[in-house]
């Protein structure tokens, strides 16, 4: 029988570190008594049907049982539901009334990944997945000059999608990124000539991770982030050596990687708060990754939890600066009507809605902002057997974006911009709102 709906928590969520090293974690008979557990209270809670697709799966399910009730469903249907999971996190920070303080300590995240964590251990993962979610490896051969040329050239023949479709699992219909040959770390100075001016929180200067696909994929947005930081007179350097924050490992449930990643980025980036440099990066994901899910992976590394302080949405940094007067408003041209999506790893680092704040600085510029998952998330889209539900998910964002008529529109996500251009399929690009921020300076 389904639990009975009990009035939820009053008190702002809170997160218990994640017990991965407990020899529990990865028991399966622990884990399915949780996940079943979990799974009768969101059954009589359905708040989060609109989330995503793991939660119409799990309801689905439920009501086509004999019992419907969660009783009634084979366990080994459960992993229709962890497989729709891409741990956005929407449903702890925005929809759960049964979150942590509450008796009932309810953390459906985190329960996927203990069970994408068991899945991974077992050898349950497909080899495209592991390759996917190999960001270095694939950006450091793709981004070869003569071979990204062929990559970009091969993703945009049809035949040859339809047979990465059928070969490799990957949707023929789903955007693809394309690479370049000339990285983010051979385009911006390693480190402009100006003072650093504390202001607030901030130290007044910023070392940028630059990120996988940054680096490889879309470098231009890492120059605008350069030029706009440059204008304001905050110093920008690059952290050296950098890898994959992890992000996308630790979606497959590689517990192994995401701690490989971790001991390579967390020195270097704790040397850089030493030498006074705030931290930031231009994908949520990875901010997120270091100021919340390795700090709950290693609550007791003092480094871990340094970096986490040090560390900035970019747009969060610019607004932080504004309030001690110290942005710069000189801006040359309006931006008319922008149509903002906010992506999912921003919206619950709990900032606000800093981007929106940012672009309607600028004078003529209406910003009108949508608060709803993309359903890209790095790899989903472009699974073959996910992309149609991707689609699906991203279906109420386009038409905000239409109905908007903006003359901009984009995400802090490129990857969810580019997800929104693919479902548009009306020929308009997506902008970053960096790259906004930089054609209303003018500079």
């Amino acid at each position: 029988m389904a639990t009975p709906i009990r009035e939820g928590s009053t008190q702002a969520p809170t997160r218990h570190p994640l017990d991965w090293r407990n020899p529990d974690f990865t028991n399966e008979a622990s884990l399915f008594r949780e996940l079943e557990r979990v799974f009768d209270i969101c059954h009589g809670c359905r708040r989060c049907v609109s989330l995503c697709q793991s939660f119409p799966t799990l309801f689905d399910l439920v009501d086509e049982s004999e019992s419907m009730e969660v009783d009634g469903v084979a366990k080994a249907d459960y992993w229709k539901v962890v497989d729709h999971c891409y741990l956005c996190d929407l449903c702890y920070m925005t929809k759960c009334p049964y979150v942590p303080p509450h008796e009932w300590n309810l953390d459906f995240p985190h329960l996927m990944l203990r069970a994408k964590v068991y899945k991974f251990k077992h050898g349950d993962t497909l080899l495209r997945d592991r390759v996917l979610t190999s960001t270095d490896a694939v950006g450091r051969l793709a981004g070869i000059p003569v071979v990204a040329q062929v990559v970009n050239a091969v993703n945009k023949v049809g035949v040859a999608r339809k047979a990465m479709e059928s070969v490799a699992g990957i949707a023929a219909d789903a955007w693809l990124p394309e690479f370049h040959g000339k990285p983010l770390r051979r385009r911006i100075e390693k480190q402009s000539g100006a003072t650093a001016v504390p202001a607030g929180r901030t130290k007044g200067k910023v070392a940028l991770f630059a990120t996988c696909y940054m680096n490889r994929n879309e470098p231009g947005i890492g120059e605008d982030f350069a030029a706009v930081y440059a204008h304001n007179g905050i110093p920008v350097t690059l952290a050296e050596k950098e890898r994959c924050c992890g992000m996308p490992k630790l979606e497959l449930g590689d517990l192994d990687a995401v701690i490989a990643n971790k001991e390579v980025n967390i020195p270097r980036l704790a040397k850089l708060v030493d030498e006074g440099w705030d931290l930031t990066a231009l994908i949520p994901s990875c901010v997120l990754m270091f100021k919340q899910e390795l700090p709950l992976m290693f609550p007791d590394d003092a480094d871990v939890r340094k970096v986490k302080n040090a560390f900035f949405d970019p747009f969060e940094y610019l607004m932080l600066r504004h309030k001690e007067g110290k942005l710069r408003t000189d801006f040359k041209q309006g931006l008319g009507k922008v149509v903002y999506h906010a992506a999912c790893h921003q919206r619950v680092q709990n900032i606000g809605q800093k981007t929106r704040e940012a672009l309607a600085l600028v004078p003529d510029t209406e910003v009108e902002i949508i608060e709803r998952c993309s359903g890209h998330d790095g790899t989903y889209a472009v699974k073959k057997e996910y992309h149609a539900s991707a689609m699906k998910i991203v279906k109420p964002v386009v038409s905000r974006v239409r109905q908007g008529k903006a003359d901009h529109y984009g995400s802090d996500c490129a990857m969810a911009g580019h997800h929104i251009e693919n479902a548009m399929d009306d020929g308009r690009a997506p902008e970053h709102p960096m790259t906004l921020l930089r054609k209303a300076y003018g500079i």
